[in-house]
């Protein structure tokens, strides 16, 4: 084997190592060749694409053990090749050759990097070494890419209100009303969330709120829709008696970790949640849904200087 090693890499630009819509990236193509060596051509490429894919088990019939769907589909963002050695035959020494390139991510809406069992959102640099009467070589990498704030989403900066009204249908339970606010829509990763309730308990019960975010995964392929749900974090506020007014203020730190909200693809959508809901004591699990508010939270949707250090 003529080439010992065919990788490439890339500079990072800040200290969590992402990248965002029309940064630049500077990197290069290593080639360690144990002989002189004959290159037909070497090119750069940068892509980003998404795919998702799934199964589900159909079991028609006593006589047919089961049959398995498969539901797949895909988007590609870019797929910018450059060309650093065109076509041809060019003969390089035994040794370490460097390739410098630069690529420009793409100024465009596109998704944010995302890996799940079902879906895969990533954004790559990739190598391709052609030598005559051989298979083509590939060297790849990914990079983190986080997409810049979408301002077009409507309310993102804007104060969030909702009211509901309602009675529980139940004989001799009452009523429960309540006022919602937050402040905006668009958090980043790591922010506080601050929301206020003002509840009306006419109810005969003594109510506690519970404050719940929870992620919500949908993807799409070929007619078809999975989707998945999944509890991030359980906050309680303070008991509100029976036949009493009272407001709730609870601030709620959203986990650093937490991917960026993804409302720009055709085929995946991720949301974030902040469900209101009860502790009950004596009232049915069934009545206080009924008077549970959601609020839509955007993580990584709104405008925030990115560290450099």
């Amino acid at each position: 084997m003529t080439i010992v090693n065919f990788s490439i890499e890339y500079d990072s630009i800040n200290s969590r190592n992402i990248f965002t819509n029309g940064d630049t990236i500077n990197g290069r193509i290593i080639v360690e060749l144990s002989k002189d060596t004959t290159i037909q051509s070497l090119a750069f490429v940068g892509k980003g694409s998404a795919n998702v894919h799934w199964t589900e088990d159909e079991y028609p019939s006593q006589f047919v053990s089961h049959i398995v769907h498969h539901y797949q589909s895909g988007e590609k963002y870019y797929d910018i090749k450059q060309h650093i050695l065109r076509d041809g035959n060019e003969t390089f020494p035994k040794g370490r050759h460097v390739f410098p390139f630069t690529f420009k991510v793409p100024d465009r809406k596109m998704p944010s990097s995302f890996k799940s069992w079902t879906c895969t959102v990533v954004h790559e640099i990739k190598a391709e070494l052609k030598q005559s009467m051989k298979l083509t070589k590939e060297a790849k990498a990914h990079f983190t890419f986080v997409s810049k704030a979408d301002m077009d989403i409507h309310g993102l900066m804007e104060p969030q209100h909702d009211c509901t009204d309602k009675s529980l249908s139940t004989c001799g339970f009452g009523s429960i009303s309540m006022d919602v606010h937050t402040s905006r829509m668009g958090y980043q990763q790591g922010e506080d969330l601050q929301v206020q309730v003002e509840i009306h308990n006419q109810s005969f019960r003594t109510l506690k709120p519970k404050f719940v975010l929870y992620e919500k995964q949908s993807f799409s392929a070929q007619g078809h829709r999975r989707l998945y749900r999944k509890e991030i974090l359980k906050e309680k506020g303070e008991p509100v008696e029976a036949q009493s007014n009272k407001t709730v203020t609870k601030i709620i730190t959203i986990p650093r970790e937490l991917p960026t909200s993804i409302l720009n693809s055709a085929i995946i959508k991720l949301e974030y949640k902040l469900k209101l809901t009860w502790e009950h004591l004596g009232i049915p699990r069934e009545e206080l849904d009924k008077v549970a508010e959601e609020k839509e939270v955007c993580l990584g949707c709104c405008p925030r200087e990115r560290p450099d250090h």
